[in-house]
């Protein structure tokens, strides 16, 4: 497998990305070509002691889209921007698949301009993995496009169906509709319109109406909604469960002797609980519905989510989950 790797644009910038390449290659055997400035790169390699690495090579990019720049605009007139560079080495097939973690607009908009989505498909989704109780719960849309028209949830609840089956092995997926109650009936004129057009579709197990305590519960494992609400709903969740860790230490650092007694007998499953709700384990989203696997990562991404996201980008393209959703697509269109 070959992976590109937009290093660009990002909070930390290219350091934390070159050092997720780094230690990718190591976990995985892999190829990764870094794409952005060469000099940048160069550095960072010798500085981690892997710019002999021949699994590690450079694609040079000279223009850089920033997060205030209008993605679309900036994907069109910067064809030399380590997003297009990326994204023209996975259309040309000189890469399996592609991880960024720059401005996720410029990163949709590259994907539609250069690859194009997959014939049936009219918007592309950003799939996002949630850990439940029992399990993983994919979310999508979670931020491709703020609205959606009906058919283009039923869309989305297809492809989450087959990225759930094929990435988590789970066997018949249970759709739900993210929505205010679980009654039939609930809901504004968006979730009233598409309710009956899901109900409808044959190639998924769609159980209604789910509210959003659903998704951590485990008694759903896809959920459709529109990117504003699917962005609104991952970031709360992200929060949260940062802020439940941190209230956690807050407690038993200024519970005494004993609260820390007993938390020191409560460290390795304290561990495992950070491990279970830490976002990094996922590394990226993938967005579905282009035409070669694309996966988007959090601007403030570290190294250790770019590994994970490289093993996203691995799974995703070994899978060949974009082939199997043409062909559900495709059978949909002439049920």
């Amino acid at each position: 497998m070959k992976i590109a790797l937009d290093v660009m644009g990002t909070d930390y910038g290219p350091k934390e990305l070159v050092l997720g390449a780094v230690q990718a290659v190591k976990e995985f055997n892999c190829e990764i070509v870094l794409v952005g400035d060469p000099e940048t790169i160069e550095n960072l390699l010798r500085e981690y002691k892997a710019d002999t690495d021949s699994r590690l090579s450079i694609c040079p990019a000279t223009e850089v889209v920033r997060m205030d720049e209008h993605p679309s605009i900036a994907v069109k007139t910067k064809k030399n921007s380590s997003i297009v560079v990326a994204t023209r080495l996975l259309r040309e097939k000189k890469c399996d698949a592609l991880v960024s973690s720059g401005s996720t607009g410029a990163a949709v908009a590259a994907a539609l301009f250069y690859l194009g989505r997959i014939k049936g498909i009219e918007r592309p989704a950003i799939a996002t993995p949630i850990p439940n109780l029992t399990g993983t719960t994919v979310l999508l849309d979670s931020g491709a496009k703020v609205d959606a028209k009906p058919e283009h949830m039923v869309q989305s609840a297809l492809m989450g169906s087959v990225y759930s089956e094929l990435m988590f092995g789970v066997e018949k997926p249970r759709v739900g509709l993210l929505n205010i109650g679980e009654e039939e009936t609930k809901g504004n004129e968006q979730a009233l319109a598409t309710y009956p057009l899901l109900k409808e579709e044959q190639h998924i197990n769609f159980i209604g109406n789910v509210e959003g305590r659903d998704i951590n519960k485990g008694t759903v494992d896809v959920v459709v909604c529109d990117g504003f609400v699917g962005n609104v709903v991952l970031k709360f969740a992200e929060g949260l469960a940062s802020a439940i860790m941190v209230v956690i230490k807050d407690a038993i650092s200024k519970g005494g002797l004993m609260a820390k007694l007993g938390g020191l007998l409560l460290l390795p499953t304290m561990k495992a609980l950070k491990k279970r709700a830490d976002v990094t384990e996922y590394g990226g989203a993938l967005l579905l519905g282009v035409k070669a696997p694309f996966i988007i990562c959090h601007g403030n991404s570290k190294a250790k989510s770019i590994t994970s996201a490289v093993r996203v980008a691995i799974n995703f393209a070994e899978r060949d989950v974009v082939k199997h959703i043409a062909e559900i697509v495709i059978r949909d269109e002439e049920k």
